[in-house]
């Protein structure tokens, strides 16, 4: 081999050296190229105010399209049908069951937002981003987002100045138009170096309670259904509704429907500007992705659309959310992810909770190993086709007068529920033969094997799912005045003493249960004696105030505790106590 040939050779090694290394590092970089994610985030759409859903009275096309694109998963689920909790599990990727956050709570404990999806995506690099309703009160939003603008419709304005406060330039704007505003401008000026999670949280379609006309939409809605007559709602005849337990006749969901639904003109009003308002959602949506394209980052912007719960629209003639019915914990799910390229309609049930870990996975990051949710990622890109998941908890725990609280749980095939201050009321429903929820059959004997099944899951995710840092008073005692020995004992002659638990830094208040069986107190049914909320930090001595005592009969009673943030804690175990003959 001559010397011009041996160095030609080497030239000739050298280059395919470089240039498979540079091929491979091309690839490489492609390969750790962090996706964009745009989250945004609904207020009280339920699961098929959605045009893709099927359903004519929705004019959502942009959504549709995200839907038709992407992975639309038909049963996604918020575990617990109300805003400030759903929110609150979202960023928490924990069960409300865990984090205990509701409207009456102060504040979110901050020990469960050391680990707030934002938060991790945060310090792993992510310029993170939200403008809307955050909806949990918490005070380190700057330890969770580079930059944010937290707001909501403005409940001190008792008309359409609750959505029309904001401002573009000169222009008083409805507040859609002004989250998609800060959407398009955010993006204009998005960092180069780094991907970026933005959270768009609508207010939309959330009516204006405190208004008597309760929605408001931007006139470049009006066109949507303007010609059109929405038909009864489904299941709106009286029968339904007498058939609901006296708990939930008597409560909000009653009341609000008085507010929106009881004449055919308000029906005609709420219906139609609820969808006119998502509506105005979905054009805010199409800006947003066209300035995606014109800014060259569409093809790696990942976009999730979902509701933070479900809504009543008239069925059963109620109003809300907050009920264990479909109606209020399904909610509309789509994932777009421009790198997958292919589309699919997905029945697993996805929650609320997946949806934080679906963004790790996504962006690259590993999931805390403490939250509860699972990611969606193998169901979008077909590496597995489900979840093992054969049972999901659902609740709604706010503690307050006039919605009643519920658990149970929720498999493909059933669901179980009962209200939380009486568990005796309990419903049951064969969701494959009945999915309208028409049928009670919780009293019907052909199905009580199933019934105690399904009870039972309940407790076991219940247990499972229970927050560590909240305690169960302990050390329980009845203390006995001199004249119990009288047929019917003095009140103030029995009193009640607990220890606080060392997890409850200071107790803002308590509820004690006196029942006259123990079936009755597992059942949270105080016949004898309930006290209800009483906001004392007291913890001794407290004197017994229900009906009369009958000597020797033997009584049983328990408490429960609201922590330090007015967090409602669980019962104690039971103890019994007697009136000596």
């Amino acid at each position: 081999m001559t010397r011009i040939q041996f160095f030609a050779v080497v030239f000739l090694k050298m280059f395919f050296v470089f240039t498979t290394t540079t091929v491979v590092g091309q690839h490489k970089h492609a390969a750790e190229k962090k996706p964009n994610i745009i989250f945004i985030l609904t207020d009280d759409q339920r699961f098929d105010a959605l045009g893709y859903a099927g359903n004519p009275l929705a004019y959502t096309p942009e959504m549709d399209k995200i839907a038709k694109e992407g992975v639309y998963f038909k049963n996604a689920i918020s575990t617990t049908p109300i805003c400030a909790a759903s929110r609150a599990s979202i960023f928490s990727g924990l069960y409300e069951r865990t984090h205990r956050y509701s409207f009456t709570s102060s504040e979110i404990k901050q020990e469960y937002m050391q680990e707030a999806f934002p938060k991790v995506l945060k310090e792993a690099g992510y310029y993170t981003a939200l403008f809307g309703k955050f909806g949990v009160k918490y005070k380190h939003l700057d330890e969770l987002y580079n930059e944010y603008d937290d707001y909501d419709r403005k409940a001190s304005f008792h008309d359409r100045r609750g959505y029309y406060y904001k401002t573009i330039g000169k222009d008083t704007v409805h507040l859609t138009r002004y989250t998609g505003q800060q959407a398009l401008d955010f993006i204009d000026k998005a960092p180069k170096n780094r991907p970026f999670c933005l959270q768009l949280s609508f207010s939309a379609p959330h009516a204006h309670d405190s208004a008597k006309d309760q929605y408001f939409w931007d006139k470049e809605q009006d066109f949507v259904l303007a010609n059109t007559t929405v038909p009864d709602a489904k299941f709106s005849d009286k029968t339904y509704f007498d058939k609901l337990p006296q708990i939930v006749k008597d409560g909000y969901n009653r009341l609000r429907w008085t507010w929106r639904y009881d004449t055919p003109e308000k029906y005609q009003h709420s219906v139609k500007g609820y969808f006119r308002m998502i509506a105005g959602v979905d054009m805010e949506i199409t800006k947003i992705r066209k300035e995606l394209e014109k800014k060259g980052l569409a093809d790696n912007t990942i976009i999730i659309v979902m509701g933070d719960n479900g809504y009543f629209l008239g069925e059963r003639q109620l109003a809300g959310k907050w009920l264990m019915y479909d109606n209020s914990i399904r909610v509309p799910l789509m994932i777009y992810d421009p790198r997958i390229k292919e589309h699919k309609d997905v029945e697993e049930m996805a929650l609320n909770i997946d949806v934080p870990a679906t963004i790790l996975d996504m962006a690259g990051v590993k999931q805390p190993a403490s939250w509860d949710g699972k990611s969606l990622v193998p169901l979008i890109n077909s590496s597995c086709s489900n979840l093992k998941r054969d049972a999901i908890l659902i609740e709604h725990l706010w503690e307050f007068k006039n919605i009643p609280p519920s658990e149970g749980v929720r498999t493909n095939e059933w669901k179980y529920f009962r209200y939380v201050n009486d568990k005796s009321i309990e419903e049951l429903y064969h969701l494959q033969n009945d999915p309208n929820e028409l049928t009670n059959l919780a009293k019907d004997k052909k199905y009580q094997k199933v019934l105690k099944q399904l009870r039972a899951q309940c407790d076991a995710l219940i247990a499972k799912n229970n927050d560590p840092y909240s305690g169960l008073a302990s050390g329980l005692t009845v203390t006995f005045g001199e004249n119990t020995k009288d047929k019917t004992a003095n009140a103030n002659l029995v009193q009640f003493s607990w220890t606080v638990p060392k997890q409850i830094a200071k107790q803002q208040a308590y509820q004690i249960l006196v029942s006259s069986s123990l079936d009755k107190l597992n059942q949270n049914i105080g016949d004898v004696w309930n006290s209800e909320e009483v906001r004392k930090i007291q913890a001794t001595n407290i004197a017994y105030n229900g009906s009369s005592l009958e000597s020797g009969k033997t009584y049983y009673w328990k408490v429960r505790l609201w922590d330090e943030v007015n967090r409602t804690g669980d019962y104690s175990v039971s103890k019994s106590f007697q009136i000596k003959k």
